[in-house]
C-alpha cells in the first residue's frame, strides 16, 4: 500500500502528498523510498517546474517510524535529494511536525505553515538527538533557538517557526495557506527552469557543503544513540505511552 497519494499536476507544479494516516505520516523505510522515487520522477520530468510537499490529516510528519525506521543513510539521502533537486520544493504544512519531520521540512526551499501547525524536536526526551536532521536544520535556523528547542523538546507554533528561520512564512488564524502560497507558486511558474536551478544552487551551496563534511559522522552518532540502553528505554516508554525511567 502506497504511503504517498497519487501526484497531482497543475501548471507546472507537482504536488506530493504524504498519506500514511496509520502512523501520522511517520518516516518509515517504505515512505522514504516512495518519496525518493517520486522526487526522481519530478527531476526527470521537463514539465515539472516546482514541487509542493504536503500531507493528509492533522500531522505533516511525526518523525521517524520507530516500528519500521529508515536506514540513517536513506534519510540523509532523501534530505540531500530535496536540497539538490534542480527544482524548488515548497512545503505546505497545516498540521503537526515532530523530530525527523523537521529535517524533511528543513530540506525544503520554501515552506508555509498554518495556525494549526506545531513543531517540536523531541529526540532528547527519547534518549536520542536530532543528529542527521541537523544537516539541513542548523545552517538555516537561529542558533540560540536551535539550542533551546534541541535541548528542551518544547513545542512551538508556526509564528515562532518563521521567526527562527525554520519555515519561510506563517499564516494567521483567518488567512488561507493556499492563498498565501499563490505569489510564491506564481513566481516559480514565471521563472525559467535554468534560472530556478542556478538560483537554487546558490542558496543551497552551504547546506550541501554541510552534508558533504558531516553526514557520515552524524550517521554514526545517530546509530550509536539508537543502540544505547537509554534510547531503548525512551522508545519503549514512548510506544507504551508512559514516562521513561529518568523523568524526575
Amino acid at each position: 500500500m502506497s504511503r504517498l497519494a497519487p501526484p497531482a499536476h497543475d501548471r507546472g507544479i507537482t504536488t506530493l502528498t504524504l498519506d500514511s494516516p496509520a502512523n501520522r505520516n511517520a518516516l518509515s523505510a517504505a515512505l522514504v523510498g516512495e518519496l525518493a522515487t517520486a522526487l526522481d520522477d519530478c527531476a526527470a520530468d521537463d514539465t515539472v517546474r516546482a514541487v509542493v510537499l504536503t500531507h493528509t490529516g492533522n500531522t505533516f510528519c511525526a518523525g521517524a517510524d520507530l516500528t519500521a525506521p529508515p536506514e540513517p543513510h536513506a534519510l540523509v539521502a532523501l534530505m540531500r535529494q530535496i536540497i539538490a533537486l534542480p527544482k524548488p520544493v515548497v512545503a505546505r504544512v497545516t498540521g503537526h511536525v515532530r523530530a525527523g519531520g523537521l529535517g524533511l521540512l528543513g530540506a525544503c526551499d520554501i515552506s508555509a505553515a498554518g495556525p494549526g501547525a506545531t513543531f517540536a524536536l523531541t529526540e532528547s526526551r527519547l534518549g536520542l538527538a536530532p543528529a542527521v536532521i541537523s544537516l539541513p536544520l542548523l545552517p538555516r535556523t537561529d542558533p540560540r533557538a536551535a539550542a533551546r528547542y534541541y535541548l528542551t523538546g518544547e513545542r512551538f507554533d508556526a509564528t515562532e517557526a518563521a521567526r527562527i528561520g525554520l519555515i519561510t512564512l506563517a499564516t494567521g488564524p483567518t488567512e488561507d495557506i493556499d492563498k498565501a502560497l499563490v505569489p510564491v507558486l506564481d513566481g516559480l511558474g514565471k521563472a525559467s527552469p535554468q534560472g530556478l536551478a542556478a538560483s537554487k544552487e546558490l542558496v543551497t551551496a552551504t547546506v550541501l557543503k554541510n552534508f558533504d563534511q558531516h553526514a557520515e559522522d552524524l550517521i554514526a552518532r545517530s546509530a550509536a544513540l539508537f543502540a544505547s540502553a537509554e534510547a531503548r528505554e525512551g522508545m519503549t516508554a514512548f510506544l507504551e505511552r508512559r514516562e521513561p525511567a529518568w523523568v524526575l
